[in-house]
């Protein structure tokens, strides 16, 4: 592997979120494990039944799963021939805790392998799993082209095992396995998180775009208070510029001082006007400071106006 590729890894899996991704791999690969992606066919029936039937064997398994019922007993019938010491081994986590009895049809009788799969049968146990594995399949030849028959006497021998001690007593259950439960509980409680996540965000995103439309319309008032005064001051200025060119033409001290100040007033109008036409209206600090100037205007204009031509 290449330095530069070991070390993108290790700054991946050396954060938080590398550590949960390499957590969520550990639990997704111990839930496949454990919950029979690597099985056969036959773990993968017994895993949640009690019968499997080979492909070609004429066999009614529903009925054989109600004679079966709930006790700790599984029965694999397979077709003439099969390595039933190799099915045993496939369902030797499957049906855990069961005593199982492996068949096939030959001639006129079945050929069987049993595997008591009960706890501590390899070592304070081994001998009752021994008994249990002969005993089970004990009387079946009788009933070679009734399989249904055959297993009544199955579960009849399980029954006297039970009686006997040799199998412990007790139904057969079957529930997901560890990692199953903890997957549900990391997917329900994962859809809770981003159920509050997009709740909480969306609320967030609701108070936000609420600010920004009432800021957007806030200065929206404000433009429309500036457009509105700017309107009033230049109506003003035109009823001075009336005035204007009489008290030129009189040329007295008071019309001589009323042409400075309106002078003066259409400049500094004019230079407002610019700053009107390129102000950004979400500049808000921008927007009152032209309203403030041009409230000032509007104030020299009145005073203005009370100087009258010859007064």
């Amino acid at each position: 592997m290449r330095p530069s590729v070991r070390r993108r890894l290790g700054a991946l899996f050396g954060t938080p979120f590398g550590v949960a991704v390499l957590a969520c791999a550990a639990l997704a690969g111990w839930a496949l494990w454990t919950g029979g992606a690597l099985d056969g066919p036959i773990a993968r029936q017994v895993r949640s039944s009690s019968v499997y039937a080979a492909p070609g064997v004429d066999l009614d398994r529903a009925a054989a799963e109600r004679i079966i019922g709930n006790r700790r007993l599984v029965v694999v019938l397979l077709e003439p021939g099969a390595d039933r010491r190799g099915a045993c081994h496939q369902v030797e986590h499957a049906a855990a805790g069961t005593v199982v009895l492996v068949m096939s049809r030959d001639g006129d009788g079945y050929d069987t392998h049993g595997c008591a799969l009960l706890p501590g049968r390899d070592k304070e146990n081994f001998g009752r799993a021994a008994v249990a594995e002969v005993i089970v399949g004990q009387g079946i030849d009788t009933f070679a082209d009734r399989p249904l028959e055959a297993l009544k006497v199955v579960t009849v021998n399980y029954d006297l095992l039970v009686k006997a001690g040799t199998v412990p007593d007790g139904a057969r259950t079957i529930s997901p396995s560890l990692p199953r439960f903890l997957l549900a509980a990391a997917a329900i409680v994962g859809v809770v998180a981003a159920a509050t996540a997009l709740y909480v965000g969306g609320r967030r995103a609701g108070r936000l775009a609420a600010i920004r439309r009432s800021r957007r319309d806030e200065h929206a008032d404000d433009r429309s208070a500036l457009s509105a005064a700017a309107a009033v001051l230049a109506q003003q200025i035109i009823d001075l510029d009336e005035r204007y060119a009489p008290a030129q033409r009189r040329a007295g001290d008071t019309d001589r001082e009323f042409g400075r100040r309106y002078l003066r007033l259409t400049s500094d109008y004019a230079a407002l006007l610019d700053g009107i036409t390129a102000v950004d209206s979400a500049d808000e600090a921008a927007v009152r400071e032209l309203t403030e100037r041009v409230d000032s205007l509007s104030r020299r204009a009145r005073s203005l106006a009370g100087v009258g031509p010859g007064t």
